[in-house]
């Protein structure tokens, strides 16, 4: 077993970040690995009871700088409730979203400071940071077509706020040297493509990239 990497799906609705962080989690534990899989936010008592209020509570309208500050509290205590502990105990840890999504959601599209936000995420993850983050990027045509379920409060906003979040991501990726996948293509892809960025990173997994 190799020391613990921490690793950020990151990506709009619709991208497939879920169904790839599970993929890649599987493969992970395929490979010999601990893996601990969370979302954010969420995965804390804390971090879930938060998570209602952002993106199920309609009747509550939020500030952006109260919603920013509320991913920021969920955050938080995932660093230390989850993803602290886990990376000590040498497991790998598979993230649904962390910081760069409140840099793009509540700074790029948002209207706050992209660099304020930024500043705000550096007391609430202690300076954690992930060894890598992949960045899912699809049209929102596409997009659009596999979210076949109930809009949250923030995919709700329309196609003028998705296509900030796009540009945000792609300014984002950019700047933290993220790798970036074409979400658009077949699932099966799309995972070959996750996967391989992984075994470039980590050249210690020698597992086949097929899984």
């Amino acid at each position: 077993m190799t020391p613990g990497r921490f690793i950020v799906l990151e990506g709009m609705d619709g991208s497939g970040k879920s169904s790839q962080a599970t993929a890649l989690a599987d493969w992970l534990e395929q490979q010999g690995q601990q893996v601990v899989r969370c979302h954010d936010p969420g995965a804390t008592p804390t971090g879930e009871a938060i998570r209602e209020i952002l993106l199920h509570r309609h009747d509550l309208h939020l500030a952006g700088e109260s919603e920013m500050l509320l991913y920021m509290a969920a955050r938080a205590q995932l660093v230390r409730e989850v993803i602290e502990p886990a990376l000590a105990n040498q497991a790998w840890v598979v993230s649904d979203r962390f910081l760069m999504s409140n840099i793009v959601y509540q700074g790029h599209a948002g209207g706050l400071d992209p660099d304020v936000v930024r500043q705000v995420g550096q007391v609430a993850t202690g300076g954690r940071e992930p060894d890598l983050t992949l960045v899912l990027d699809i049209d929102l045509a596409t997009a659009a077509t596999r979210l076949d379920r109930p809009l949250d409060k923030l995919e709700q906003r329309g196609d003028a706020y998705r296509e900030r979040l796009r540009q945000g991501y792609q300014f984002e990726a950019e700047r933290a040297q993220a790798v970036v996948i074409d979400a658009s293509a077949e699932k099966q892809t799309v995972t070959a493509s996750l996967l391989a960025a992984v075994s470039e990173t980590f050249p210690e997994l020698h597992g086949p990239v097929g899984g």
